[in-house]
């Protein structure tokens, strides 16, 4: 080996002092070890020294990059670092004569100065200089990691109350939100971009924050998660402190830090939040007066909680928007089945099955605690169960809507009624069997028989018998009858008939159409046929009845000829519409459970039809297009039970419940509507037109037809003024207060309309209804036969009538402080307008 010139060795001197650490020995020194050094060349990839190697030379990186790996004693860590030139190698290992406890690997074409260790030792042992310079090193060294030992172990006790320390649960489930929730964890673990997690309470969006650190290539450093409303309001612990201790972002290094509930933290800190999040700097906290400090790096990946929007931040991070569990009832039985496994082996106890009506129950509830609220409750229900095999039900009691309370399913209660409901018998039987063969014999007996009521049982039934007892059923059964309405009958016959003959595509409905004017329409046929039956006296000609009938079945089988289903029963029939509205008061409904139709069902087959599918039936769907899950009142259901049967997740239910408890929570009013309820109202008064023409001393000739329209529209009109005026003193009592609109209150008159029209009813009923043998002997000719009747009292029909308009003015009253949701002194106009009405209703009928 030829030694270098003395020129060169002056360079490779000047080299040493200016690039090495070597720099601080004497010229003497450095020129010695300058004249040992050897250039030797380093492939990339190739290993110059690997860890637990004796050290044949010292090396000094000239240029090129080293990578140095450091294994842990277990074996399991590699701890890395980068050489840049000037870096010297394996001093200590020559002087000390120990292993290498690295091992170095070029990651580039490197060139090194090599020193054999023979040379430097003697180097060494000639100049006493290099001992004590490598000495002076190893105690820098030394208090180098001891400062940052202490500073360690600091940062362990500054974390330690905030560290996560693994996931608490995945994400549950097969829906498509389970499968969209995943998807964006594993995008936001791949990226260290700032994330926001947004989404109602309970829904676990810490834990998910947990997913995406220990998601991605960061999980084996630490995570920290702190609650926003317990920071400073300085910050001075998130931030640090100029002259102080470190902030958590300090501390924390190149971890993860969760701030969990964003919406907590003071305005003041989240204005100092926003440039960290959009620029990656942070400011510590410093005293007023002095100057501000240089901005610092946050090495830290940020995710942030929170319940509510937070508009500055979100367009400063990837946000992640959680659903909630009301929306994820797919889910529901999968997030139940961990829970119960969890807890059971908690307490060491045997896994119970849960029964499908429980696990129905759980889906059909809206869980506004959401995953913590289902969490509780499945830990109740185990500790309730107490061993038991099955979860059943009742001890999920709490896991109910509350406008969903106070019901019960009585096809739960009684078998046989959703046996009897789901058979052909219902209602299809008793339509084709025996409701359209005695239509048509009604519509005859009409028609061609004797033309008066004493002599005419059709229109004794009708008048005497069918209105009276239409009404009673309302309160109990509600739409019931048009589950048997001979006009659909008809209307269904003829569609079916005219498709067999005439094959072709019917119409679908115009909804938006007939939702704006279809209720007008009824109201207004309603209209007409309460002045035909006035002025005509429809109530005592049979034929005059028997056209009215042929009239509303002519509407039903047109419009099924022309729409698919019964459009006609929806919107138009007038009939129909009545019933409808007081079906409101009904104490049965017909619903679905929302949790189990989002969770299971798929095809919809209640609504839309379709073939038999597990225990469901196949059916032609809804007649009139009412998804029993989307109902909020009984108005659009005509409890044909075709839900029932073509449900096959037995979500249907027959509910008992509060008699019209849908009047103050869920229905919506219409105009339409309440104009036909106090149509239905001035009936009351048209019927009795005579008797309110001799009360108020009227010169009105009710044998002059122009004259007797007239005072029949106006007397029709009469409930509705009334009723504004009620509602104007309301308003002028409570202008601080303001009430609620007159299309809502209005519905506080739906009882007493009803017990009105019932009281009217009552006379015809109990007179002439008991009458029913010798009237059907009439008809048919036999009007000297002797047979026994029933007429009740005329004290006693006083009486019934009395107590009716008594008991539907308290519900009235009752159902107007439920609706208006004001105390009782705010309502009292209104109150004393139903007062007053049931007065004049006294006196007129009574």
């Amino acid at each position: 080996m030829n030694e270098p010139s003395n020129g060169e060795t002056d360079k490779r001197v000047q080299w040493l002092q200016e690039r090495s650490p070597l720099g601080t020995l004497s010229e003497t020194v450095l020129g010695a070890i300058a004249q040992a050094m050897v250039l030797e060349t380093l492939d990339e990839q190739q290993t110059l020294m690997a860890q637990g190697e004796s050290p044949s030379a010292l090396y000094i990186l000239v240029s090129g990059y080293l990578e140095t790996r450091q294994r842990s004693k277990t074996g399991e860590n590699v701890i890395s670092a980068s050489l840049l030139p000037g870096s010297v190698l394996y001093l200590k290992e020559v002087l000390l004569e120990q292993p290498a406890h690295m091992s170095a690997i070029a990651n580039s074409e490197c060139i090194l100065w090599k020193i054999p260790a023979e040379q430097f030792s003697a180097i060494a042992q000639e100049h006493p200089e290099v001992s004590r310079t490598f000495s002076r090193q190893l105690a820098d060294e030394l208090v180098e990691v001891q400062s940052k030992l202490a500073f360690e172990q600091e940062r362990q006790v500054a974390l330690r109350p905030y560290l996560v320390p693994k996931v608490k649960r995945g994400i549950m489930g097969t829906s498509r939100y389970a499968v969209r929730l995943r998807s964006e964890i594993r995008a936001a673990a791949d990226s260290r971009e700032p994330v926001l997690i947004f989404g109602e309470p309970g829904l676990g969006k810490d834990n998910i924050a947990s997913l995406i650190h220990f998601g991605s290539s960061d999980r084996k450093r630490p995570i920290v998660k702190i609650n926003c409303d317990v920071i400073q309001a300085s910050g001075a612990d998130l931030f640090g402190r100029v002259g102080g201790k470190p902030g958590i972002l300090e501390y924390l290094g190149d971890g993860t830090l969760v701030l969990n509930n964003l919406q907590d933290l003071a305005p003041v800190l989240q204005e100092k939040l926003l440039p960290l999040l959009e620029t990656g700097y942070y400011t510590p906290v410093h005293r007023e007066g002095k100057p501000q400090p240089e901005p610092r790096r946050c090495q830290a990946r940020i995710l942030i909680t929170s319940e509510k929007r937070l508009p500055q931040v979100e367009r400063l991070v990837k946000i992640i928007k959680v659903p909630p569990l009301r929306v994820r009832k797919a889910d529901i039985e999968a997030k139940v089945e961990y829970y119960i496994s969890l807890f059971c082996r908690k307490r060491g106890v045997n896994k119970p099955k849960v029964t499908p009506e429980a696990l129905r129950r759980l889906q059909g509830y809206d869980f506004p605690g959401n995953i913590t609220e289902l969490e509780g409750l499945i830990e109740r229900a185990i500790v309730q169960s107490d061993g038991a095999a099955e979860l059943t039900e009742d001890v999920f009691w709490s896991a109910s809507k509350k406008e969903r309370r106070f019901r019960l399913n009585l096809l739960n209660a009684y078998p046989q009624l959703r046996q009897f409901l789901r058979s052909p018998w219902w209602p299809d039987r008793i339509n084709y069997g025996f409701t359209l063969g005695v239509f048509a014999l009604v519509v005859a007996l009409l028609l061609f028989g004797p033309q008066t009521r004493d002599r005419n049982i059709a229109l004794n039934l009708f008048w005497a018998w069918w209105w009276p007892l239409i009404l009673i059923a309302f309160p109990f059964v509600g739409r019931l009858w048009c589950a048997f309405c001979p006009f659909m009958i008809y209307g269904e016959l003829a569609q079916t008939l005219s498709l067999k003959i005439f094959p072709r595509q019917l119409q679908g409905w115009p909804r938006a159409l007939a939702e704006k004017w279809g209720g007008w329409f009824l109201f207004g046929l309603f209209t007409l046929i309460l002045l035909w039956e006035e002025l005509w006296n429809l109530e005592n000609t049979a034929y005059l009845s028997g056209c009215l009938l042929l009239l509303i079945t002519a509407g039903a089988v047109i419009f099924s000829i022309l729409f698919e289903r019964r459009f006609w029963c929806r919107y138009l029939c007038p009939i129909g519409g009545m019933n409808g509205m007081f079906a409101k008061l009904a104490m049965i409904e017909l619903r679905a459970q929302q949790g189990i139709c989002s969770a299971t069902c798929t095809t919809y087959q209640c609504y839309k039809g379709g073939p038999q599918k597990g225990e469901g039936l196949e059916t032609g769907g809804c007649p009139v297009y009412s998804h029993p899950a989307q109902l909020v009142d009984n108005r659009n259901c005509v409890l044909c039970m075709t839900c029932l049967k073509a449900c096959p997740h037995r979500s249907v239910e027959l509910n008992f419940r509060p008699p019209g408890i849908e009047l103050w929570t869920s229905h919506t009013p219409t105009y339409s509507e309440v104009a036909l309820l106090f149509l239905l109202f001035g009936a009351v008064l048209l019927h009795r037109l005579p008797e309110i023409n001799r009360f108020l001393g009227l010169n009105g000739d009710l044998t002059h037809f122009g004259i007797h329209a007239g005072l029949a529209v106006l007397v029709l009109l009469i409930p509705v003024a009334i009723a504004l005026c009620g509602y104007g003193l309301l308003q002028l009592l409570n202008r601080q207060l303001k009430p609620r609109p007159f299309v809502e209150l209005a519905y506080g008159y739906l009882p007493l309309v009803l017990g009105a029209n019932l009281a009217h009813y009552l006379h015809l009923g109990l007179t002439e209804a008991g009458q029913v043998i010798p009237v059907t002997l009439a008809t048919f000719g036999y009007s000297k036969v002797g047979v026994p009747i029933i007429v009740a009292d005329p004290a006693v029909i006083a009486f019934l009538q009395g107590v009716t308009l008594v008991f539907a003015l308290f519900c009235s009253v009752i159902l107007t402080q439920k609706i208006s949701h004001q105390p009782l002194k705010n309502s009292i106009p209104q109150h004393l307008t139903m007062l007053a009405c049931v007065v004049g209703l006294w006196q007129i009928i009574l």
